[in-house]
């Protein structure tokens, strides 16, 4: 449970955009929050990034490791317990969590990030970082040469598709109905390239391997005939629901159920700041969500210093 009651700003999430977040305002000497279910969100699922400038090549979880230690070297609280709503209140914005307890802020930072849709199948979870993944832009380069998977036919599985047969020998594209969506274009691309080979009306039901993934068990539903393909890596791209459920009430969310900002993290509520997936940013990438979580700590800090209230020391108080 939180030490106190009150604080200048409350972080939702502890992902890329939340932890730069963190840095920022603790830079900023704001008594700060962060409320999350984990460290580190999709960024721990990927097993190989090699476009967070600095590195060369780290997994997800050994950079999420770097930038908790680097948030840990702030007088920063970090409580895992997710945001359940936020509301409007006297002199700023409460927070629900998961844990029960109510949270006071002058100002809010939502950087809830996105959900994979997942396939919910066996070996999905248990592979998840070591041959599953979700992000095609962090990860296709640690597949080089190998014989991978695209599951979904939408613009996101084409884009993967697209990626992937540069530099892999082998790609199959699968998809659960009977042709293949996404812009005509990509489209073209994907089905005219010689290395990849699309199956439409095929449905995943296992993921297998030993350290790491071997093959897929398929399903073709017209047939009902099930049979097994080797691949090395799977990437899952059926979608990403954003986590903004907490806001719904508030703030009006885009067609995607994203939250809509400014250039300056700024949402359509004075003192309510949002950053990385969870926002209607075009790009969902580790170093644009922390670029974002940085602009929104700096918003954030110039809203706070300029309301006609008391010192921010005033405003703290512990829990009695």
């Amino acid at each position: 449970m939180a030490r106190k009651d009150r604080y200048d700003l409350i972080v939702l999430g502890a992902g890329p955009a939340g932890m730069t977040a963190g840095v920022y305002a603790a830079r900023k000497q704001l008594d700060t929050l962060i409320l999350t279910g984990d460290v580190g969100g999709q960024a721990n699922w990927s097993s190989g990034i090699e476009n967070y400038l600095g590195y060369i090549f780290i997994t997800g979880a050994e950079l999420v490791e770097k930038f908790e230690q680097h948030l840990r070297q702030f007088d920063i609280e970090l409580e895992f317990s997710p945001a359940k709503k936020l509301n409007l209140a006297d002199d700023g914005f409460s927070v629900e969590t998961e844990a029960g307890q109510t949270v006071y802020a002058r100002a809010v930072i939502v950087a809830t990030g996105k959900s994979p849709r997942m396939l919910n199948v066996p070996g999905e979870k248990e592979f998840t970082g070591r041959g599953v993944t979700y992000c095609a832009t962090c990860d296709a380069p640690v597949y080089a040469g190998m014989t991978v998977a695209v599951i979904g036919g939408g613009n996101s599985g084409l884009d993967a598709a697209v990626q992937l047969m540069k530099i892999c020998p082998k790609v199959y594209l699968i998809e659960a109905e009977p042709a293949l969506r996404g812009d005509e274009i990509v489209r073209d691309q994907v089905v005219n390239a010689e290395n990849v080979e699309v199956l439409t009306r095929a449905a995943v039901r296992r993921v297998f391997g030993d350290e790491f993934v071997k093959g897929l068990t398929l399903e073709i539903l017209d047939t009902g005939k099930v049979y097994d393909i080797p691949v090395q890596g799977v990437f899952v791209e059926v979608g990403l629901d954003p986590n903004s459920a907490i806001v719904k009430d508030l703030l009006t969310l885009n067609e995607y159920g994203e939250i809509p900002i400014d250039c300056a993290a700024r949402t359509a509520i004075a003192g309510i700041f949002a950053a990385g997936d969870v926002t209607a940013i075009p790009e969902k990438q580790i170093i644009i969500a922390a670029g974002d979580g940085a602009k929104a700590a700096l918003g954030a800090y110039s809203y706070i210093v300029r309301l006609p209230k008391a010192a921010i020391k005033d405003w703290a108080r512990p829990v009695t």
